[in-house]
């Protein structure tokens, strides 16, 4: 019988071997399954007088070739793959947007500012003027088209995010049900292979939306904690994870944060994108509430400097029938500061730009330590501000406007106190109000509003070199030219009696080439005076001057020369969008290189996974040779062995 034992225990094990080799090959392409291995063990042998008499072999357990050390970094690193390479597919998204050659907005502003040389050159040519006008209004039509494919981009993350969100929180309910499972096998006293390779894919999966850690417990659970310290599953129970906006600032702050909620709980903790580590959740976020963000604001600060300067300028000019210029793109409504969720108050902010050539492409905070005084920060770069003014809130003084923004808050009793906060965010949606209003060549105010006459009896050099109009312009009064008197002299000096009561001297030294402001115009001359040399400043609608005011192009000429102020961080109105096109295009090198180190990584970690963890099918085809070969010996065994006894059984009959 000890023979026939002997044979039936092999037999057992080899066809267990078997089993496990032909399971390998079956799930060879299954995600996250990992190689098994049967362990066999001696059994006991039997003590005899002439030693011990082996007795077998026995299956001991089916062991799971597995590395958790492997496991974890593979899967920590292709978290950070998964995050890297979703914003940086984002980010091309957004460089298309900021696109050069003829069909992008660099193209559109550059030929608008040009059209104007036309203008310049021949200001009665209706041509030329309605040319001018319906570059404005392409120029526009290219910026509203941006600022809604940026929307577009913002409503496909959004909804991505949502769909992470769905994704995360089955997830995380599918650990915690595997987790009892495995709890509840943990108790016959042998691993539960395919559970343990089932969790171990679910966490993989979870750490493609969502930077994970893992804590093993004594039970054979898993616990899964993001951020760092928030427990997404514990046990058999989920958390929930939620996209909302953020609580101190809501919608208006334009960002999105992730919130966590324990089972049960109505409470909700607010991660922002900075704990999430890597994950598609975290790139998302990374990319909405910063890359999309800056996009949004560099081309909100396109928009509104054009509309400024030159709805400026153009209302500082004469139209061709001889009228003030009016603007000649719509207002765009910076709307006012987002009160923070913990105010006292019931104070707001107004928001207006007080200089289009220094706006910053950022959002900023306003903290306010008493009713007067406070901070203000700029999240482009974190740097902080103090308030422009020291005087009480209650003088409706701009707390801050050294960032091209004049922000006033309101007056009593409604002025902010103490610990009250504001969020400014006044560009993202203002390239998607740019509208060119007007369509008439007649109203383009391609003339300077006054008119300049050399003295008739000047006996030295002076000659005219610019008159333009530079705002708030007080016009001469018809027929009561304003005159500027010159002395000879070293230096020479000018002078100028202004209409008033009594009337406003202005004077100065004259230096050839230098610019002369006065009453909102200036006026350049070149050459030297001699005394009381003169030139007339006055209106150019006055009936002395005719119709010269139709063939004046000065204020054409100050429309054009707006392309070369600078505007946008030191760069020019021409040279603005090659601007935004080159931070834009940085970030997304930027991005595409951290996405490239990161899945080099990923790849090398998750091939040094399967080298323990794979199945390999030549080593299984090799090993089921071995274990075939094995089986048919046990079998013969057993076969000799009831031989022998049918020749016992024989023998003793007879």
């Amino acid at each position: 019988m000890s023979l026939l034992n002997v044979g039936a225990r092999a037999l057992q094990a080899n066809q267990v071997a078997l089993q496990t080799a032909g399971h390998n090959i079956a799930n060879v392409n299954t995600p996250g399954y990992s190689r098994q291995s049967v362990v066999l063990q001696t059994v006991q042998g039997q003590f005899t007088g002439g030693g011990y008499i082996g007795k077998g072999v026995d299956v001991q357990t089916i062991q799971r070739n597995h590395s958790e050390l492997l496991t974890r970094q593979a899967t920590a690193a292709s978290a950070v793959d998964a995050g890297d390479t979703v914003r940086m597919d984002r980010l091309r998204q957004l460089q298309e947007v900021f696109t050069g050659g003829t069909s992008g907005i660099g193209a559109s502003i550059n030929d608008m500012m040009n059209a104007l040389s036309d203008v310049v050159s021949a200001p009665t040519d209706l041509t030329a003027r309605s040319v001018a006008l319906t570059r404005m209004d392409e120029t526009a039509a290219r910026m509203r088209d941006a600022s809604q494919r940026l929307d577009e981009i913002g409503y496909t993350v959004a909804e991505q995010l949502k769909g992470s969100m769905l994704t995360v929180n089955s997830l995380a309910k599918n650990i915690a049900g595997v987790n009892e499972q495995i709890a509840r096998a943990q108790g016959n006293g042998q691993p539960a292979n395919d559970l343990l390779d089932q969790r171990d894919q679910l966490i993989r999966e979870l750490n493609q939306h969502i930077q994970t850690s893992q804590v093993a417990a004594d039970d054979g659970t898993v616990s899964v904690f993001v951020a760092g310290s928030q427990p997404l599953v514990l046990g058999s129970k989920a958390a929930t994870l939620s996209i909302d906006d953020p609580a101190d600032f809501g919608a208006g702050s334009g960002k999105k944060v992730l919130n966590f909620q324990q089972p049960g709980s109505s409470t909700k903790v607010e991660l922002n994108e900075s704990m999430l580590g890597g994950g598609q959740v975290a790139g998302l976020l990374r990319f909405q509430n910063n890359d999309l963000a800056e996009g949004r604001n560099l081309l909100g600060r396109m928009a509104i400097a054009i509309s400024e300067s030159m709805n400026t300028q153009n209302k500082l000019g004469l139209t061709l029938d001889g009228q003030p210029g009016q603007n000649l793109f719509a207002p765009i409504s910076l709307g006012n500061a987002t009160a923070g969720s913990g105010n006292s108050s019931l104070a707001s902010m107004m928001l207006a730009v007080s200089n289009p050539t220094l706006l910053q492409a950022s959002s900023y905070t306003i903290s306010f330590t008493t009713a007067g005084a406070g901070s203000v920060t700029r999240h482009s770069d974190g740097k902080v501000f103090s308030f422009d003014n020291s005087a009480p809130a209650t003088t409706m003084a701009a707390v801050f406007s050294a960032q091209g923004l004049s922000v006033v808050p309101t007056a009593p009793p409604n002025a902010p106190v103490a610990g009250d906060q504001f969020m400014i965010n006044p560009l993202q949606g203002a390239a998607a109000e740019l509208k060119a209003v007007q369509y008439s060549p007649v109203n383009l105010a391609a003339a300077n509003p006054v008119n300049a006459a050399m003295g008739p009896a000047n006996m030295g050099s002076l000659q005219l070199v610019s008159l333009k109009a530079t705002g708030p312009i007080t016009q001469p009064a018809t027929g009561s030219p304003v005159t500027i008197t010159f002395q000879a002299g070293s230096p020479a000096t000018y002078s100028a009696s202004l209409p008033g009561a009594p009337p406003t001297i202005v004077s100065g030294n004259y230096v050839s080439g230098e610019k002369i402001s006065i009453d909102g115009w200036e006026i350049t001359l070149s050459g030297s005076p001699k005394d009381n040399d003169t030139v007339t400043v006055g209106n150019a609608t006055d009936p002395q001057y005719g119709d010269w005011y139709q063939r004046d192009t000065g204020n054409a000429s100050a429309l054009m020369a707006l392309r070369d102020v600078p505007m946008f961080d030191g760069a020019t109105l021409s040279d603005g969008f090659a601007s935004a096109m080159a931070q834009v295009g940085t970030r997304t090198q930027s991005a595409q290189f951290a996405a490239e180190l990161s899945s080099s990584i990923a790849a090398n970690l998750e091939r040094d996974r399967t080298a323990v963890s794979g199945v390999n099918l030549d080593e299984e085809a090799a090993r089921l040779i071995q274990y075939q070969q094995a089986y048919q010996a046990s079998a013969k065994l057993i076969q000799i062995a009831q031989n022998i006894f049918d020749t016992l059984i024989q023998g003793l009959g007879r």
